[in-house]
């Protein structure tokens, strides 16, 4: 699913924020190449590939069905884990897919095993699992909670028994509503993700699931305006006339909606498609969004360590051929200069409502985007898309509209 400059993320606070200790950067000169030190990540990304099907919107990197391939799948993951650093101890953990949840039993706690072997949890860290409300039951959860996760996202995408048919989605409001009830009692922490702007969807229908979401016992919520990934389902049923997208005053309407909503039940907005009770932000997303490196694993998994940006093959099975082979998983591989992490770092950091210190990316790059990027921020500015205050830069209400355009010019 592609999102709109309303609602694009990274595979990615005060009340939550990785120790900055933990994070060290020497100091650099304007003029150098490389960092003589980069960030040490403290997070890891897992890519679990497994799905029930395929939604007609999906462009991720997932197995619809194909359980069986489950355990080559663990033995390949078990062999790209080795060519990392043992132990690497991480703050936060993030098991995404694919639903993670639809490995059996044994197989997801062989998955726990070889992550705790090789990337432990530190103490108080944040573990994260996602899953679809389906899966949902008494066992898996207790599971979960007894592996050490202690965050849970649903992908719940709408209550609206219409709408979660055209997104071909296997839940119903019910099921979704106890799927989530069951989650706040076992492990706590529940975060879901909706979908708005699906074809035929009204602003009215859209504030019925907003309000159905902020009912209900989770701590974090993320809104994604959905539009059409070139080679999904979704996107040849366009063409063919069969599905249209929402009118953009519509769409517009909704981002607006979720941020009042939100407001109104006075939680947090504080990244452009991201909304937290007090102290939930997602930990492990500041992570990308604050460019500190991260781990990754899996098929399609991106992965930013030691100055270098590495991609895994998006196949599931090409993933698994090549580590039983032998070969490396990796199909791009990129060394990032401290411009390049500067630039990204401003770019996504831009996406926090509280916005980013350009001085402080300076003193732990060594590049100067002030000075880098004059021109562009006094046009950001000029155009009333930024609001400055010494160092500090941060969207403006007309901003956030404007959120990619606002990267573009800083990347």
């Amino acid at each position: 699913m592609a999102l709109s400059d309303r609602s694009a993320a990274v595979p990615p606070d005060d009340a939550a924020t990785p120790n900055e200790s933990s994070h060290p950067v020497a100091s650099l000169p304007d003029a150098a190449e490389h960092p003589r030190e980069w960030p040490i990540p403290r997070s890891l990304y897992v890519h679990v590939p497994f799905c029930r099907h395929r939604c007609g919107y999906c462009n991720f990197s997932v197995l619809p069905g194909r359980l069986e391939l489950a355990d080559p799948f663990l033995d390949s993951l078990a062999i790209e884990l080795q060519t990392h650093p043992a132990p690497a101890p991480v703050d936060t953990r993030f098991i995404g897919g694919g639903t993670p949840t639809r490995l059996p039993p044994r197989q997801l706690d062989r998955l726990f095993d070889l992550l705790d072997d090789r990337f432990p949890l530190t103490a108080g860290g944040e573990c994260t699992a996602e899953a679809n409300p389906e899966d949902i039951t008494p066992e898996l959860l207790r599971q979960l909670a007894d592996r050490g996760v202690n965050r849970i996202s649903l992908g719940i995408q709408s209550f609206s028994t219409d709408k979660l048919r055209l997104l071909q989605r296997s839940h119903d409001r019910r099921s979704a509503c106890r799927a989530i009830e069951l989650a706040a009692e076992r492990i706590g922490n529940v975060s879901i993700d909706l979908i708005f702007a699906a074809p035929g969807e009204t602003p009215e229908s859209w504030r019925r699931d907003l309000e159905q979401s902020l009912a209900l016992p989770i701590q974090h919520l993320s809104t994604y305006s959905l539009t059409f990934e070139k080679g999904t389902q979704f996107w040849n049923r366009r063409l063919r006339g069969e599905l249209c997208e929402v009118d953009e005053a519509d769409d517009l309407q909704m981002y607006q909606d979720a941020r009042r909503c939100s407001a109104e039940a006075g939680w947090e907005h504080y990244e452009i498609s991201n909304f937290a009770r007090d102290g939930s932000r997602c930990v492990h997303n500041l992570a990308y969004w604050q460019g500190r490196g991260w781990y990754a694993i899996g098929p399609g998994a991106a992965r930013f360590v030691g100055g270098r940006r590495e991609v895994n093959h998006r196949s599931p099975t090409t993933y698994i051929a090549k580590l039983r082979r032998g070969e490396s998983p990796i199909a791009e591989s990129e060394a990032i200069t401290p411009r390049q992490w500067a630039c990204e770092r401003a770019a996504f950091g831009i996406r926090l409502l509280g916005g980013v210190d350009l001085e402080q990316i300076g003193q732990e790059t060594g590049i100067s985007i002030i000075e880098l990027k004059r021109a562009e921020l006094a046009r950001c500015h000029d155009r009333g898309w930024i609001e400055i205050s010494g160092t500090h830069h941060r969207l403006t209400e007309a901003g956030l509209l404007m959120a990619d355009s606002v990267a573009s010019e800083l990347l």
